[in-house]
């Protein structure tokens, strides 16, 4: 956290839900090639369409979850990424020139989420959390594979023409409007910290995931790796569903189960094997570029404690209402009340120099009624604040609170709002919580560090749970199991003297 960005974003927010859907499902059926079998079928968006799709979404899934700050291993990603494209059905002699000419995007998201996934016209994106998970360069390699196989089989727009795929650009506002408003989309949002981004991928079908694991195994064999490798992810995979007592998010009802998915890369793998060499592995340098991520939260960017939200890195502090739920994205922190009644959005306000600016900007915003306005005080800091009225597109009245404040040479902002019913039951648990921002002083949290992989040779031959130290760093929520996991090796499994292991530091 956070992006500057314009608060007529946060309105949009609590209105977008009423408007979604007729978004969503206003595509027109395009008949068009399939670049991988060469068929041509019906696509809910044109080719041209998909390009400018993934274009206009990309900002906005970098601006909700941010891009991970390592360039080195960026740039490693991206390079792996092209190694594989260049093996895929977009780049080969036959391939329409449309396809040939599309260039692909590789970010590596600042998410403790293991996943990865893609966006129409060439958006490939991996999750520092998946990359700690992963042991070696083939088994990313089979990952971006598999992505750069949905977009060249145009999965998405597959769905769309069936109604059924979800338009990202939109998922940031509509998530949070359908909380206050009914359906179950509200329960994403207490989980878009952990499972938002899977969420995105239920709009494939199993036929398309299974598509993409054969062309990513077949992209990644053909680049020169050991595609086989990719099995193991598969059962780390299995064994976090295990763990959660349910199968990933990632790889909920439309997605084969990962241990089926196991079983079916090493066949894949196999084949191809008879077909090219296969020989890359290419530990050590993997393995080293994943030295010193960050795993788990990262704590500089916000977390909560003891009823507290704090930011370490822009010293500020601020008390989380009982009953109410936090998801802290880049752009901003997401409070939602137990029963989905009511939302406090935080966030940085982009434009205004002062709150009372702030404040005049949002009240004069079209289709809001001002019922209050005024100053008050945060902390000791001036603050301006803005009652209003306002109302979805089929009519629902919504009642919000616009809380501003100046801190640091920056204005942030509260956003509450429910149900105009609701808003009286509210507005004093809005109030506490807006006033309660204030300087962030206390040292220990200040100077609080996120938990790093530490890879480090084994210095005897023991049982993994032997390196897990009863001393040891690890992240909310983790234990000697969940490192075992992150390893790829079972927690009684004998490691042998100098295999690399991923510890913490």
């Amino acid at each position: 956290m956070f992006h500057v960005k314009h608060l007529s974003r946060l309105l949009r927010a609590a209105l977008m839900a009423a408007v979604l859907p007729a978004f969503l499902f206003g595509c027109v059926a395009t008949r068009d090639v399939n670049p991988i079998t060469g068929n041509t079928r019906f696509y809910g968006y044109s080719w041209e369409q998909e390009l400018k799709l993934g274009a206009e979404s990309d900002p906005q899934i970098v601006a909700q979850y941010g891009v991970y700050d390592d360039e080195a291993l960026a740039e490693y990603v991206r390079r792996v990424g092209e190694k594989v494209l260049q093996q895929s059905h977009l780049r080969r002699p036959d391939a329409d020139p449309r396809f040939r000419k599309l260039t692909f995007t590789f970010r590596v998201l600042d998410s403790p989420v293991v996943n990865a996934f893609a966006l129409p016209g060439g958006y490939v994106y991996v999750t520092r959390g998946l990359l700690a998970h992963l042991e070696n360069e083939a088994q990313l390699a089979v990952v971006l594979g598999h992505e750069i196989g949905h977009v060249a089989g145009r999965h998405a727009s597959k769905r769309a023409a069936s109604q059924s795929f979800l338009q990202l650009g939109l998922i940031t506002g509509a998530l949070v409007g359908q909380g206050v408003f009914g359906g179950n989309t509200a329960e994403s949002v207490l989980n878009l910290g952990s499972t938002g981004l899977q969420l995105l991928f239920l709009s494939y079908g199993r036929g398309d995931e299974r598509e993409a694991d054969a062309v990513g195994v077949e992209y990644a064999a053909l680049a020169g790796y050991e595609a086989g490798e990719a099995a193991r992810f598969f059962r780390t995979l299995k064994r976090l569903g295990e763990r959660s007592g349910q199968s990933l998010p990632g790889f909920l009802s439309t997605h084969p189960d990962p241990g089926e998915r196991e079983q079916t890369i090493l066949r894949l793998a196999s084949e191809w094997k008879q077909r090219t060499a296969m020989t890359n592995v290419d530990e050590d340098a993997y393995l080293a570029r994943i030295d010193g991520i960050v795993l788990g939260e990262n704590p500089r960017q916000g977390f909560t404690k003891d009823g507290m939200f704090y930011h370490p890195d822009l010293r500020f502090r601020f008390s989380v209402p009982a009953g109410f739920q936090v998801v802290n994205q880049p752009t901003q922190v997401t409070m939602v009340a137990d029963q989905q009644q009511a939302v406090i959005l935080f966030t940085l306000e982009g434009e205004a120099e002062t709150a009372k600016e702030a404040a005049a900007r949002f009240g004069a915003q079209k289709g809001l009624a001002v019922v209050e306005q005024g100053t008050s005080r945060a902390g000791g800091n001036p603050a301006a604040f803005v009652v209003a009225d306002t109302q979805t597109s089929d009519g629902k009245p919504i009642r919000l609170l616009a809380f501003f404040i100046d801190y640091g040479g920056n204005v942030y902002t509260f956003l509450g709002y429910t149900h105009a019913s609701n808003f009286s039951s509210y507005e004093g648990v809005f109030y506490r919580t807006m006033q309660s921002f204030s300087a962030l002083r206390d040292p220990e949290i200040l100077n609080v560090q996120p938990i790093r992989v530490a890879v480090r040779p084994a210095g005897r031959t023991a049982a993994f749970r032997a390196f897990v130290t009863e001393g040891e760093r690890l992240p909310k929520g983790w234990d000697a199991e969940r490192m075992a996991i992150l390893n790829q090796v079972a927690l009684d499994e004998v490691v042998p003297q100098g295999k690399k292991l991923k510890l913490t530091r």
